[in-house]
């Protein structure tokens, strides 16, 4: 069973939403749940926020966390995650922000990076990845990890 059949199981089981709001995945994350039987029952929708104006202007992340922290950190995937969750009204909601490659990359902020946000009824907490590869296999990194998040949160896994 793939993690995306096991969160949509899990989620639909306790009766339990959830969201994205990606920008490098390009949607996805969203578009791996929505192919699994019965997502619909349990995934409300997602962001696709490749530039900071839908950042900023639809996810609600404040133009100084653009201007002073970028796109791809903490505080721009914590804002990601809590703008999705309030906006499709869901109970989780997952974001992804980062840098695919081959270009783009820097000493502070490498090709790989990807900072992941996790909003729920708890709360916000956002987790740094850098994952190795070219970009389709740091994209698919992401995907995975952001599913496995999600899963975790759900309670499964």
């Amino acid at each position: 069973m793939t993690t995306a059949e096991k969160l949509v199981k899990v989620l639909a089981e306790k009766k339990m939403t959830c969201a994205t709001a990606e920008s490098c995945t390009g949607g996805g994350v969203g578009y791996t749940i929505t192919g699994v039987s019965g997502a619909s029952a349990v995934f409300w929708g997602g962001v696709i926020s490749y530039d900071n104006s839908v950042k900023h202007g639809v996810l609600g992340v404040p133009e100084e966390v653009l201007a002073t922290k970028g796109a791809v950190s903490p505080e721009c995937a914590a804002g990601m995650a809590d703008g999705a969750r309030r906006l499709l009204k869901t109970d989780l909601a997952v974001s992804l922000t980062g840098i695919a490659g081959p270009g783009g990359g820097s000493a502070e902020k490498p090709v790989g990076l990807v900072w992941f946000g996790l909003a729920s009824h708890p709360g916000t907490i956002t987790e740094k990845k850098i994952f190795p590869g070219d970009r389709e296999a740091v994209r698919t990194a992401a995907i995975e990890h952001a599913l496995q998040l999600l899963l975790k949160a759900a309670g499964g896994e």
